[in-house]
């Protein structure tokens, strides 16, 4: 049997795949999650972005974190983005999410133009 990491420790990426080896289910500190619904988190920033982006044709923001709120990819696509380049594209989404930013670990995005 692995030796358990104590709680309210982190367990390492070995550890994680040793357990489920073994069939043992560490309890983790992000819960498990469907993918039927959003979390609180997605619809938070989604929200903001539609606030911040009015033209968006399309957002879609998953919390790639496991539903701890830790970790976001984000997909928008909007008019506002046509003549700018990606990171500046990049730099509008990081502005209207400042806030949100701070309590993240890390923020994955994924801008576009429409097609006409």
């Amino acid at each position: 049997m692995p030796v358990m990491a104590a709680p309210g420790a982190a367990a390492t990426a070995s550890q994680l795949l040793c357990w489920r080896s073994l069939g043992v289910v560490p309890l983790l500190r992000c819960a498990q999650r469907t993918f039927a619904s959003q979390t609180s988190g997605e619809l938070k920033v989604t929200q903001i972005l539609k606030e911040k982006f009015p033209q968006a044709t399309n957002i879609k923001v998953t919390d790639i974190s496991g539903g701890c709120g830790s970790m976001y990819e984000i997909h928008i696509e909007s008019e506002e983005f046509e003549d700018k380049r990606i990171l500046q594209q990049h730099q509008m989404v990081n502005k209207a999410l400042k806030d949100e930013i701070k309590e993240m670990h890390g923020l994955r995005i994924f801008t576009s133009v429409p097609k006409h």
